[in-house]
């Protein structure tokens, strides 16, 4: 009998991994290590943008005993595929869910989906180390494995695992592991549990926060940092809720920086006091980065979704950290709230945007199954879609127009907030309209009124279009515009030609070689490029004219014209870490 136990998990991009499948089999193997010969447990991951066919087929390779999905929102789409196909190739193998979106409802599915062995429910190690007995060895039945749903009804609940149980998910050959995850992000976990009681969240549900000893995450953090490992993302659903154990792991990790490794961190900003602020006031930059779920500034939504939030509070600290110029910060909202209307959402999203965020998240609500938000839907008016993910539609608040509207501000704050390529001009622009939310809504419906194509790879495409809704706003500054947008391509690339819309760079190519020259002799501001030559430093830089100021600061600044044309130098082996800006300078040619 094949006895392969085979734990899946299907992820949204390749660059992600699951961290459930990597702590059951690393749970099973420190604690059921004498198993009966031939007893294994393996994993799988795919991604939701692969083929069924190409799964099926890996699949059908393995040959399992047993197939256990890990199910969230984002692949349970194709999960549900997946259980219709599988038992007409693997007949013989047993089926079982187990994840955030088949433990609430899970009566339910067993009913949907007959060939299901059972659904584990919660925190899954210690009941997958029982299943694993009850097939393995048949000394326990499935009726005295609490926390999971079968065709005999729910055996009962599982009490919360002891965190200080789990042993490390990738202790196990960690060097070839760190072969596996190359160029993708490893993701950690050093509590469970959350102290705050969101509507829409189910972390909500757990409301014990169990911490892990700190000794313990000292040492698994090494491992990370010995390994060099580019990121780990902290699964922590709010990461500093416990002020001492937050401090603790920002110490280490600022002691001990390899200099390569990013930790990401999910925050309530308004918890940051003047200890953690200080901590990370010189941290390197790109060290750690900040998640920070503002999701709305309305009061009355705020208290609708027992979310409390002190938002002045969370203001003047995401300012704090924005002014130590060495930590990324990434701030949310969720539209289709109750109590937030657009013209509500539009106010959270000008009091967020205000704040300066190196990227701002405009998400839609989701209606997670077993969320306490999902047992007021009818109350709040709240349509959603039936299928995964559970989006909003509109809200008694929200029409489904305004939710189409904020669909489209969304792509435009992607394609020119968020991509960190405009940082120049769009505080410029913003300045020809009453809000920062007024110039994305008409950015918007300029991409759609005038056909743009949204998902086009070039980059220029992208400046072309914005230079054409600046002009169609205030014709008179396209000279301005033109030298702003000119400025924010070369911070980013050294084009080896021009855009369409650049005038033409006239630079004295004498002058040019001149300067070049001096500067391989006795450097002045490339000095970290030892040993090249004149002709190399022309290359591997860029000199551009400019009429305007540009890369001031200050909009107004920018806006006035010059007596006398700037030559800026771009210096692209000398990059700001947070935004891969390329150093510049004003020179004189």
């Amino acid at each position: 009998m094949n006895k392969k136990v085979l734990l899946v998990g299907i992820n949204a991009k390749y660059i992600h991994s699951n961290p459930a499948v990597y702590s059951l089999k690393a749970y099973a193997d420190k604690y059921y290590p004498n198993r009966p010969d031939g007893c294994t447990v393996e994993i799988a991951e795919y991604t939701i943008n692969q083929q069924i066919s190409a799964i099926l087929a890996d699949l059908y390779q393995k040959k399992p005993q047993i197939t256990a999905f890990s199910c969230y929102i984002w692949n349970w789409n194709l999960i549900q595929d997946l259980l219709t196909e599988l038992p007409k190739i693997l007949p013989d193998t047993k089926l079982w869910l187990g994840g955030p979106e088949v433990s609430f409802h899970a009566e339910q599915l067993i009913q949907e989906f007959p060939q299901l062995a059972g659904i584990m429910i919660g925190e899954g190690e210690d009941t997958f180390l029982e299943l694993l007995n009850h097939y393995w060895e048949q000394r326990l039945p499935l009726s005295d494995i609490k926390g999971i749903i079968c065709k005999d009804g729910i055996t009962g609940e599982r009490a919360p695992v002891d965190i200080n149980r789990l042993p490390f998910l990738y202790d196990a050959e960690f060097c070839d592991m760190c072969v596996t995850f190359d160029n993708r992000i490893l993701y950690y976990e050093s509590q469970r549990g959350c102290p705050f009681r969101c509507a829409y969240c189910l972390s909500s549900i757990d409301k014990t926060v169990r911490l892990r000893d700190i000794a313990r995450v000292k040492s698994e953090l090494q491992c990370f940092l010995d390994h060099r490992v580019p990121q780990v993302k902290f699964i922590d659903r709010t990461f500093n809720c416990n002020s001492e154990h937050a401090l603790a792991i920002w110490q280490y990790l600022k002691e001990h920086d390899n200099g390569i490794t990013n930790f990401h961190f999910e925050i309530a900003a308004d918890l940051l006091n003047k200890e953690q602020l200080d901590m990370m006031h010189d941290m390197r930059p790109g060290l750690i980065q900040l998640e920070i779920g503002v999701q709305s500034t309305n009061e009355t939504t705020l208290e609708a979704i027992n979310r409390s939030t002190d938002i002045n509070k969370l203001q003047k600290n995401v300012a704090s950290v924005r002014n130590f110029q060495n930590i990324h910060q990434h701030l949310d909202l969720i539209a289709g709230l109750p109590y937030e209307d657009y013209n509500s959402f539009a106010n959270s999203f000008n009091d967020v945007y205000a704040m300066a965020p190196n990227q701002l998240q405009l998400g839609f609500l989701k209606v997670l199954k077993g969320s306490p938000i999902e047992q007021r839907t009818a109350e709040y008016g709240i349509v959603y879609n039936a299928k995964s993910p559970y989006e909003v539609l509109y809200t008694k608040w929200l029409s489904f127009d305004d939710t189409l509207k904020l669909k489209g501000i969304e792509e435009m704050v992607e394609l020119y907030y968020n991509s960190n390529q405009f940082t120049h001009i769009l505080p410029v622009l913003i300045q020809e309209f009453a809000s920062p939310f007024q110039m994305y809504e008409a950015l918007a419906n300029y991409y759609r009124t005038n056909g743009y194509f949204i998902s086009t790879p070039s980059r220029t495409y992208r400046y072309q279009v914005l230079l054409n809704f600046a002009c169609s706003i205030a014709a008179e500054k396209r000279e301005l515009f033109i030298e702003l947008l000119i400025f924010d391509l070369y911070l980013r690339e050294n084009l080896k030609s021009q855009p369409n819309f650049a005038p033409g760079n006239t630079l004295d190519r004498e002058k040019l070689r001149l300067f070049f020259e001096r500067e391989a002799q006795n450097p002045q501001y490339l000095k970290h490029y030892e040993g090249c030559k004149s002709v190399q430093l022309l290359r591997m830089t860029h000199v551009e004219r400019f009429s305007y100021p540009v890369w001031h600061e200050n909009p107004a600044e920018c806006a006035v014209r010059r007596k006398a044309p700037a030559y800026i130098l771009f210096d692209y082996n000398d990059r700001n870490v947070l935004t891969h800006d390329a150093a510049f300078y004003e020179i004189t040619l």
